[in-house]
């Protein structure tokens, strides 16, 4: 199954119901934790529908522009658990480091990529994990 699938007339149906399942259970996941989807979101490209570390990745930045999270966003905003003038400079910071990033990362083999990936997961997760 590769991205091949994406584009097949006989799979296309099953393949858009199954990622707008994907999408949708990113989403519910990323609103109760506030995680950005793509860590969610490219394991599942890589493991569903067969891209590569570089595709998945890509795949997922365009999945998440805005205004993707906006009602999300809105729901935390409405009962105060949300800065907008932070989330505004994030925005800001993350437009720009975004495109260094892209520019540095379609250089690194994809094993790298993946590997660069799975190790940014378990470091933040053991921050999370033995934090205060």
């Amino acid at each position: 199954m590769g991205t091949r699938l994406l584009f097949c007339r006989e799979g296309e149906a099953l393949v858009t119901w199954m990622m707008l399942l994907v999408g949708l259970v990113v989403g519910m996941v990323s609103g109760v934790v506030g995680i950005g989807g793509g860590i969610l979101f490219v394991p599942a490209l890589v493991w569903l529908a067969g891209m590569d570390q570089h595709k998945a990745q890509g795949t997922s930045l365009g999945a998440l522009l805005l205004p993707v999270g906006l009602l999300a966003f809105w729901e935390y905003y409405r009962n105060g658990q949300a800065d907008l003038r932070i989330a505004l400079l994030l925005a800001i910071g993350f437009f720009i480091g975004g495109y260094f990033g892209a520019v540095a990362a379609v250089h690194i083999p994809d094993i790298w990529l993946r590997r660069i990936f799975a190790l940014t997961l378990v470091a933040v997760g053991g921050r999370m994990w033995f934090g205060k």
